[in-house]
């Protein structure tokens, strides 16, 4: 028994090491140097444009900083456009055509993104109005009628 213990410790030993040692060499293939364009210029534009536009697998990652394989793809379709010559917002404006604004990291100010951004706050805001209307209406008791007063009387002159 002792002995599968210190072997099963001993194979999590190995795979931590493997792990440990292959971190590098993973994390290298993010910056490969095939992917880079051989103009200093068009990379440094190409990294800008990618640095704006949004990993679409990755929680909030721009597609310069992912390692994910459909980042890699963007960055591939990004250093074609600008190897073109396209400029920076015709990139831009052909992926967000493509993908549509989600794609940007900072997208757009727009009549959707304001109500997506002002409806928690227009909802908090009409619960309170709501909950002061609610509230501020005092019930009014309804007058009682003769018949009701001398039944009052005649009950609490019994007691």
């Amino acid at each position: 028994m002792r002995r599968l213990v210190f072997q099963r410790g001993r194979h999590a030993s190995v795979a931590l090491a493997a792990m440990l040692f292959l971190a590098p060499v993973l994390a290298s293939a993010v910056d490969d140097p095939s992917e880079m364009l051989p103009d200093p210029k068009q990379e440094a534009q190409a990294e800008a444009i990618g640095s704006q536009l949004r990993c679409l697998v990755c929680q909030n990652e721009s597609i310069e900083d992912s390692s994910a394989g459909l980042a890699r793809d963007l960055r591939k379709v990004v250093r074609e456009h600008v190897a073109k010559g396209e400029s920076q917002q015709q990139v831009i404006a052909w992926m967000v055509s493509r993908y549509g604004d989600f794609i940007r990291l900072s997208p757009p100010v727009t009549v959707a993104t304001l109500l997506l951004w002002g409806m928690p706050a227009l909802a908090l805001l009409a619960g309170i109005i709501g909950a002061v209307v609610i509230f501020r209406k005092k019930p009014q008791a309804a007058p009682l009628t003769d018949e009701e007063r001398a039944r009052l009387e005649e009950l609490s002159r019994e007691r």
